[in-house]
């Protein structure tokens, strides 16, 4: 999601609002080395972003490093989240930071997340790295809580609010194989898709 300013069982987890669930570093660690990879973002049309994802079951230090070259990647694309699924890995992994990088402790990390909670309604302005160029009004609710695993495979459970909520149930859509175009009316979604394949006739897509 691009940032606006630009263009076996566990027990039951204690609820955690944004702040502490970073704080309380909801990533693995990222190991020290060279410099991180910057993955290609994959463009509206690639099967993959449209494919439901499967879930994580090892938490090992490669699973760690993808977390942060996710975070690079999302930074340097200027977005605000980003979704596993849109760098060609079909797997439930999502990073998200409001803050596009500005605040380190605002860095979160959701595996194998679902929407257990959500409450009212707001229509906002809404793109997609992997549809870039492209934007449209959606209604997303406006307070959404989310239970996910960290990068080390501990279970936990997360509040957010307006824009934090938008990129989460953008995120998670990602990775059930759904893309925002499919929350527009049919009317923008069919002239955007008519754009896209002018687009990729010329070979800009």
């Amino acid at each position: 999601m691009p940032d606006k300013s630009t263009t076996s069982e566990a027990p039951i987890p204690k609820l955690k609002d944004a702040n502490t669930a970073a704080a309380d570093t909801n990533a693995a660690p990222a190991p020290s080395g060279p410099a991180r990879k910057i993955y290609t973002i994959l463009k509206y049309g690639d099967p993959i972003l449209e494919k439901p994802s499967n879930a994580v079951s090892k938490f090992d230090a490669e699973l760690a490093e993808l977390a942060e070259d996710m975070f690079a990647t999302m930074y340097a694309a200027q977005g605000i989240g980003l979704a596993a699924p849109q760098i060609g890995k079909s797997i439930r992994l999502t990073v998200v930071d409001v803050t596009g990088g500005k605040n380190p402790e605002a860095k979160i990390v959701l595996v194998n997340p679902e929407i257990i909670a959500f409450e009212g309604e707001k229509r906002e302005e809404e793109g997609c790295l992997s549809i870039p160029g492209f934007r449209g009004y959606v209604v997303r609710p406006q307070f959404v809580t989310i239970r996910a695993q960290d990068g080390k495979g501990e279970s936990f459970e997360i509040r957010g609010e307006d824009l934090l909520a938008r990129a989460f149930c953008h995120e998670i859509d990602h990775l059930n194989g759904i893309l925002f175009l499919q929350h527009l009316s049919m009317l923008k979604r069919d002239m955007i898709r008519r754009k896209i394949k002018k687009l990729r006739k010329q070979g800009e897509w």
